[in-house]
């Protein structure tokens, strides 16, 4: 939420898409992400909100083990065709609840892995977001081992929020995350993680509704 609402919406804002983060159930819990959750907030913001569109932002590792597409997702070897995976059984599955309108305002979007990932676009400004400058050494290691930030893994072990809390047991998302994020820069993520950048370049690019 607060990702979303101080680093994207601010830059994203500055192109004429305004986004209003909102988030799923109105609980502000991104974790236990479930289908019917989902169904009943978006056919109500589709459906309330005919001007404008609606995307999702949630972490891979959050879904629910039964999510569309999930299981299915585990089993393909790339990172895109994994995401690609899950977005496509999620809009189809909407589409048989939705009607053809509102799904025309729906994009798709699922984290790979985690939220945390992102930050590891650049370990030392990472380490020092979160005034732990000792630490700046051991992120660039975990860093090394993937191809990409987007690229560490979702285990229950060694997900990327894991691996922080292993080193760092004080961490806490909202307010360490957020000012990680806001070290790293949003521009460093964008360079660092494509399927991410994909989606931002995706929002800025919708046409604009009647």
């Amino acid at each position: 939420m607060t990702f979303v609402k101080n680093l994207i919406a601010p830059e994203l804002g500055t192109k004429g898409v305004f986004l209003s983060p909102i988030p799923l159930g109105g609980s502000g819990r991104s974790g236990n992400v479930t289908f019917p959750r989902l169904l009943r907030d978006l056919r109500n913001q589709l459906n309330s909100f005919k001007s404008c569109y609606s995307s999702t932002l949630f972490d891979f590792y959050g879904l629910s083990n039964d999510f569309p597409g999930k299981s299915d997702a585990r089993t393909k070897p790339t990172l895109s065709q994994k995401q690609l995976t899950v977005c496509e059984a999620l809009s189809q599955e909407l589409a048989e609840k939705l009607d053809e309108g509102p799904m025309r305002r729906f994009i798709p979007y699922i984290q790979m892995h985690e939220f945390e990932g992102l930050l590891f676009s650049e370990p030392n400004r990472m380490a020092n977001g979160m005034g732990r400058d000792n630490l700046a050494q051991r992120f660039a290691d975990i860093r090394r081992e993937f191809e990409t930030p987007e690229h560490i893994d979702d285990s229950p072990v060694t997900a990327p929020s894991k691996r922080i809390q292993e080193l760092f047991p004080r961490y806490r998302k909202v307010q360490m995350g957020e000012r990680a994020a806001k070290a790293v820069t949003l521009d460093t993520i964008r360079q660092e993680c494509r399927l991410f950048n994909a989606w931002l370049r995706k929002l800025e690019n919708l046409p604009p509704l009647d």
